[in-house]
């Protein structure tokens, strides 16, 4: 990837982030929400939204549908870039966060029970 899609992707994500906090009143929408990724196709047609949502499953269900309900007011926010062209969002669940602490977690329980046996 080069340096300006480097560019494109934080800078949407920052933006992204900031629409979603500080414009967006949906109640489906979770509070513990962040924003971790952006990946948008080379020719600024779309762009893929990652999110990671802390809760149950129906809880992302729901943020992700408020989400994408609220794309088009996400886009249109997202014209004031002045990017060539303001992509078509996207948006997913971000799971990547939860797998890490399972991870560790697991790597806890390890180094516990290798302790009590030594």
């Amino acid at each position: 990837m080069s340096r300006r899609m480097e560019r494109v992707n934080v800078l949407l994500r920052q933006e992204i982030s900031r629409i979603i906090s500080t414009e967006m009143a949906d109640p489906r929408l979770s509070s513990l929400h962040t924003v971790t990724g952006v990946e948008c196709s080379p020719d600024l047609s779309r762009a893929r939204v990652y999110v990671s949502v802390l809760g149950d499953d129906a809880g992302k269900a729901d943020t992700i549908a408020a989400l994408k309900s609220a794309s088009g007011a996400i886009r249109r926010s997202l014209r004031s870039l002045a990017l060539k062209k303001t992509p078509q969002l996207s948006f997913h669940i971000d799971d990547s966060i939860e797998k890490g602490d399972a991870v560790l977690r697991l790597l806890d329980e390890v180094a516990v029970s290798e302790v009590g046996e030594g």
